[in-house]
């Protein structure tokens, strides 16, 4: 399958409230790559995210969307990634197929009953949970909702901010098929963490972000996973060397 760079951070340095968060970072992401930021609280993650998405100016250096500065033409950008945050805002009045509709349609978008039922299929939403209002579901069950809807938007390009909050163990390693299975068909998809084993699992590279900087970038071999004692040893601080290593 060919490849052609989907993401790129080129020096980017970005200010929030006079301070700057993000110190000249560079990376870039391919089609059918998973890419994971990983760091701890404040290291930039979440601020690398919404750059690429156009909500924080860059202050120095660039972000592209498929070749194509962020900053000249952010609507064009969005519109190309479908991002799940955190906390996604759902409605809890609503249950999840009223959820994906209306979300759907603010995006211009709309999908019959069958294309919502493989979507939440998909992200392993037990049938008789999807006619129930939000306000009854569990965190996880909320973050399978979200989900499912970023892949009905369907677009090539996937930001996912912490996707495995409030997730148990058996739903994250669903959710890692699931993605390995997006990647494989050709979606771009960059997800912050904090959590070691996760990105270690599931990445093709991870970027250690540390202090706004990029200290080390780790690749998995052809023939199998990133080796996660040695990214817990950079994270934890146990190693100095700063050089981006692969």
């Amino acid at each position: 399958m060919t490849t052609t760079v989907k993401l790129e951070a080129d020096a980017l340095q970005v200010y929030r409230s006079d301070k700057e968060v993000l110190s000249g970072i560079s990376f870039s992401l391919s089609s059918s790559e998973v890419y994971a930021l990983l760091g701890g609280n404040g290291a930039g993650k979440s601020t690398t995210l919404l750059s690429f998405l156009g909500f924080l100016p860059a202050a120095g250096g660039r972000v592209l969307v498929n070749g194509k500065d962020v900053s000249a033409d952010h609507k064009a950008a969005r519109a190309a990634i479908a991002y799940l945050p955190e906390a996604a805002s759902l409605y809890e009045h609503l249950n999840a197929f009223e959820n994906l509709r209306y979300f759907l349609q603010l995006a211009g978008r709309s999908e019959d009953s069958p294309a919502l039922e493989a979507a939440l299929d998909r992200v392993s939403l037990a049938p008789a949970s999807r006619a129930r209002r939000l306000k009854d579901y569990s965190k996880g069950m909320r973050q399978k909702v979200a989900i499912a809807l970023a892949i009905l938007r369907d677009t090539d390009i996937l930001l996912l901010d912490e996707p495995t909050s409030g997730l148990d163990p058996s739903a994250i390693d669903e959710f890692h098929d699931l993605i390995r299975d997006l990647a494989d068909t050709g979606k771009t998809i960059l997800m912050v963490t904090h959590d070691v084993y996760g990105a270690c699992q599931v990445a093709d590279r991870i970027g250690l972000l540390r202090g706004g900087k990029l200290v080390g970038e780790f690749s998995a071999p052809t023939d199998g996973r990133i080796e996660t004692e040695t990214v817990h040893r950079a994270f934890s601080g146990r190693t100095v060397d700063t050089q981006l290593a692969v």
